[in-house]
């Protein structure tokens, strides 16, 4: 299968799975198959389990209690019961429900962690949950509710509840309640088996799908950074000198060198930097002049992110696990979300960081002391008009959220089950902060887009690069040059959704070419 192909259905088998993959599934709906060497160690490792209850071995979760009641001994004509009042009893979260993108994505990963083979369901189960995703019948999921240690338990229950006929889920624009919403979708719900609903509910999918797909965000924003800035910088008659290759070799960080080199190829061309190549200003402002510096750090740093999230969308994270090969049960600790939470917790920090330099940069463009010459917040008629004084207010009150969000929460903990589960990752929280600053940090980039598109305008008839003329008609397109003043939310919106989308880094790249990394590293 062609996993670029976002109509063909991609492939499950616990070991492949990567961002773009999450997110073809998660926001554009792309069907997923469980590929037939996922059936055959999911059914191996479902024998396991089964041999087990035949022997009457006590197993931690199939024969005995969960958590604090680890000791307590279940007889064998209630392990079904066992199972499902786990469900009931852990659908415990609060807060508004998940947006439909992360409900996909954490069905998405629990469906490929089941795939591993390592927790002993059932392989009809596992198919149930496939087919609710791909006729996109979406349990309704708490956002609130768990503190990432013995797994994302209390979100993951809800997501579990409609496989039995409980809970309720959205289908086709309306909520109904689990068995209704199987029903309509041409579904019937299972009867839980020894083990199965352990295998449902423990794991880290819930910080792991919302701090991937703000991940993913996270790229397309920090890749368009650099177009935004090299517009920036064009429109307060920067200089480019500070991006010589010479400089950066010297400094050999890769993002560093590949950030100085997009800018480079973006600004090539610019007759706006021709006009003043001799003006004698030898030096800008660190927002300018640093953009190599400050952009590539943030790139290193979300390849690690990036390793580390991707690492886990594709890892075991059961509790026990089944070990097919030896027949072996062991209990372990693989639901601890630290790996998440500290990975959710740099993402945010990058986040903020991204939308801090963007805010000063907006900040010289409207700022008639630092502007080159530009009109005080770039209106035609100042005092008359405002301009876009408050699109600059509105990008420092988001940028100041975003640092106040940045703090870690991985750094906390709060023990729970009676002081056996005594230390936690708070990665859920971790992975909604992230998610809040991305979303944060696309606004701020589009207010610096509208901005420095808007600066342009005052420096015609010199143009700039083609790369950057290219992103301005793009912008264009949608938002209007301000010949008077409007109500100016929705144009933020309208430039944000743009960089998100990634249209304006396409639209600079159909220019200048692929904006790549150093060495060719792996990018989203």
């Amino acid at each position: 299968m062609d996993p670029g192909n976002e109509h063909e259905p991609l492939g499950l088998d616990g070991q492949a799975l990567d961002l773009p993959g999450l997110e073809d599934v998660a926001r554009s709906g792309r069907p997923v198959v469980l590929l037939p060497s996922a059936r055959k160690a999911v059914g191996d490792a479902r024998r396991v389990v089964d041999d087990a209850v035949a022997r009457g071995a006590v197993v931690y979760g199939v024969t005995t209690g969960f958590g604090s009641f680890a000791d307590v001994h279940i007889p064998l004509d209630r392990l079904r019961e066992l199972q499902l009042n786990l469900l009931r009893s852990h659908a415990a979260g609060v807060g508004p429900p998940l947006g439909e993108a992360e409900t996909r994505g954490l069905m998405l990963l629990r469906a490929n962690v089941l795939a591993r083979g390592f927790s002993g369901i059932r392989p009809e189960t596992l198919d149930l949950l496939v087919a609710m995703l791909n006729r996109r019948v979406h349990p309704v999921v708490p956002s609130r509710g768990s503190v990432g240690a013995s797994g994302d338990l209390a979100p993951l229950a809800h997501l579990a509840l409609p496989l039995v006929g409980e809970g309720e889920c959205r289908f086709e624009g309306r909520i109904l309640d689990g068995s209704e919403a199987l029903r309509a979708a041409g579904l019937e719900p299972v009867t839980l088996e020894p083990k199965e609903g352990l295998a449902l509910i423990n794991g880290t999918q819930l910080m792991t799908a919302v701090a991937g797909l703000a991940l993913a965000e996270a790229w397309r924003l920090a890749r368009t950074a650099d177009v935004v800035g090299a517009l920036t910088l064009d429109a307060l008659l920067g200089t480019d000198v500070a991006f010589d290759e010479r400089i950066h070799a010297a400094r050999p960080h890769p993002g560093q060198a590949t950030s100085a080199r997009c800018l480079r190829r973006l600004l090539e061309g610019s007759a706006i930097r021709a006009s003043h190549r001799d003006c004698g200003e030898v030096q800008d402002a660190y927002s300018l002049r640093c953009m190599p510096q400050v952009h590539g750090a943030l790139r290193d740093t979300l390849h690690f992110v990036t390793e580390t999230v991707t690492v886990e969308m594709n890892s075991a994270t059961d509790n026990p696990m089944i070990f097919a090969e030896t027949g072996e049960i062991l209990s372990g600790g693989n639901f601890h979300g630290q790996p998440v939470a500290l990975a959710a917790d740099i993402l945010a920090i990058v986040a903020a960081e991204l939308g801090a330099i963007s805010e000063r940069r907006t900040e010289r463009l409207v700022n008639p002391a630092l502007s080159s010459g530009l009109p005080a917040f770039l209106a035609r008629d100042g005092g008359l008009q405002s301009g876009l004084m408050m699109g600059h207010v509105t990008a420092a009150a988001l940028a100041s959220e975003s640092k106040a969000l940045a703090h870690p929460a991985s750094v906390d903990s709060i023990p729970t089950s009676a002081g056996k589960e005594d230390h936690v990752s708070m990665g859920v929280t971790a992975a909604h902060k992230a998610a809040a600053i991305v979303a944060n940090t696309r606004r701020v980039l589009g207010v610096e887009l509208l901005a420095a598109a808007e600066a342009l305008e005052f420096r015609r008839p010199l143009r700039t690069s083609p790369a950057l003329e290219a992103v301005h008609e793009r912008l264009r397109a949608l938002v209007a040059a301000r010949e008077t003043d409007r109500i100016l939310g929705p144009d933020i919106e309208a430039a944000a959704e743009l960089i998100a989308s990634g249209e304006i880094l396409a639209a600079a790249e159909g220019v200048c070419g692929r904006l790549e990394d150093e060495g060719g590293r792996h990018r989203p």
